[in-house]
């Protein structure tokens, strides 16, 4: 850890002191790994690892997790195989002829019976519905949060002039006209900076966890 020269004003030292940006960056590594899938095939995977107090120090809220999209792809697949399958096998966009019976020495000779493309059509029909709805919800969501988090330059502003003690636990600004260097929990931290974003109504809901006491 690079030495700096902002005492903290809880201990008065500068030898564990480290600027809040670089010690959020230097908690998110991304971590690659090979997993096998469902099939049994070898496949790479990224994943980035936080750690808790990049966590805490983070000048914005997390984005929504999309965990429901996973359900608008499955229907969306749903629905365009049901209707290649009802394509393919009951030609429903041809004009062919009904097959002629065949005689047996008994008489009609019975077909073997076809797949239900009136169940298909209908499976196809309401899962592309739920396909569409899902887009729908996961666009809005979207929105919404980009929406809430539209002021996240003013939160970072004054999130980079944040200093972070690894001794003391607390952070501290350093040259904000109007703040003092007074030392500041994580959760305190948080709220003055999603606060000057304009979503501090959320730090109150998603709390910065002190590493150091969970």
């Amino acid at each position: 850890m690079s030495r700096t020269t902002h005492t903290c004003p809880g201990c008065d030292r500068d030898d564990r002191v480290q600027a809040v940006p670089a010690a959020y960056l230097a908690g998110r590594d991304a971590v690659t790994s090979r997993e096998r899938d469902r099939d049994g095939d070898v496949r790479t995977v990224t994943r980035t690892v936080t750690t808790g107090l990049s966590d805490a120090l983070a000048p914005v809220p997390e984005s929504p997790t999309h965990a429901i999209g996973c359900v608008g792809l499955v229907a969306g697949f749903v629905s365009v195989g049901t209707f290649l399958v009802g394509v393919l096998a009951g030609k429903w966009f041809r004009g062919d002829p009904e097959p002629v019976p065949e005689f047996g020495q008994f008489g009609p000779v019975p077909s073997p019976p076809g797949p239900d493309l009136a169940a298909l059509g209908w499976i196809s029909a309401i899962a592309l519905v739920v396909a569409v709805f899902v887009f729908v919800v996961v666009r809005r969501r979207k929105a919404a949060f980009a929406r809430l988090t539209r002021g996240r330059h003013r939160a970072e502003e004054l999130w980079s002039h944040g200093w972070y003690c690894h001794r003391c636990g607390t952070v501290h600004f350093e040259g904000v006209p109007g703040e003092d260097r007074t030392p500041l929990t994580l959760q305190r931290f948080r709220e003055r900076v999603w606060e000057h974003g304009g979503y501090g109504d959320l730090a109150a809901v998603r709390r910065a966890v002190d590493p150091a006491r969970s």
